[in-house]
């Protein structure tokens, strides 16, 4: 048995992958680039991947693959029209990362409430010595306390964020595709006009793709602060950067994007730099303990499979 792990630079180099040596011959590679792919699957029974495509074309010459054991909840870069096709299992990681995702949405929340860098660096670059009085209130910022915090996708995330925006004096609103319990469901439109925090929390499907659309941007609150942790395919990236650089939108919390990383071309690049934008390279899921935990189900999966049984499968 052949496991080959694909991308595990972005798994993070503190990690220690050699236990997954014990199920099998294990061969790991920091990077695979798309050319590199066909070659790299031909050659092993098992793939571990995070962000690595996983297409139609990319298998068709594969005739040794059995498992393909994704790093993550998300499974929107693996065809499995594809792999069913061909009976290859895939498995994914389901509630690893509900902590780290939630800690990171509110901290964007929090620094873009609080203007907490730009507070920051008056006294990092000497101003605040220098100036000789003993406090500074300016940029004006407001409490998080009897705002309200609308959750796009209520699944575990959504869940622990709207605990923590409850304690710290949020009313929690809802979009979810069924009924929650605990908390106020609302449409989505609903939602976008009444929210003054928005995080979105959702699977990138044909269903959601895109499902943060211009109009829906156009209802937001000019002070709203945007905040997605989710996947950046479910946003008009375009329409969120617009609505910045227009006076549209109050704040802006990405940590995904459509294509990763983004170029100089993409919208979000000419506004990297504002004041209202807290712009983080997808690493809300990646708290050391979110990783360690992510890898030990990885492990499970495996291990699993070729006991020959079905855990943690997508396909």
């Amino acid at each position: 048995m052949k496991i080959t792990v694909l991308d595990a630079a972005t798994l993070g180099s503190d990690l220690d992958l050699s236990h997954l040596g014990a199920l099998g011959e294990l061969t790991v590679y920091d990077n695979t680039a798309p050319q590199e792919l066909a070659t790299r699957i031909a050659d092993t029974d098992v793939i571990v991947i995070n962000k690595v495509r996983i297409t139609r074309a990319v298998l068709e010459g594969s005739t040794r693959l059995r498992m393909i054991a994704e790093c993550a909840t998300g499974f929107d870069n693996i065809d499995l029209a594809a792999c069913r096709e061909k009976g290859i299992a895939v498995a994914n990681v389901v509630g690893y990362s509900t902590d780290s995702v939630a800690q990171v949405t509110v901290a964007m929340a929090l620094s873009l409430f609080t203007n907490l860098p730009a507070f920051s660096a008056c006294v990092a670059d000497g101003s605040y010595t220098a100036e000789g009085v003993a406090n500074r209130l300016t940029p004006v910022y407001h409490e998080l306390a009897g705002k309200t915090w609308g959750i796009v996708g209520y699944g575990h995330i959504g869940a622990k964020v709207a605990a923590v925006a409850k304690a710290l004096g949020c009313r929690v609103i809802a979009f979810a595709r069924s009924q929650k319990e605990g908390v106020e469901n609302v449409s989505l439109a609903e939602l976008c006009r009444r929210a003054d925090v928005i995080s979105v929390h959702l699977p990138l499907t044909s269903d959601t793709r895109g499902i943060i659309d211009e109009k829906m941007i156009s209802l937001m609150k000019k002070e709203a602060v945007f905040i997605n942790v989710a996947r950046g395919a479910v946003t008009d990236e375009a329409a969120l950067a617009n609505a910045v650089k227009g006076g549209n939108l109050g704040g802006l919390g990405i940590d995904v994007y459509a294509v990763e990383p983004f170029s100089t071309e993409h919208p979000f690049y000419a506004i990297r730099q504002l004041s209202n934008v807290c712009f983080t390279p997808h690493m809300a899921w990646g708290a050391k303990e979110a990783r360690e935990r992510c890898l030990a189900e990885v492990r499970e999966n495996i291990a699993a499979f070729l006991r020959g049984e079905r855990r943690s499968r997508v396909d």
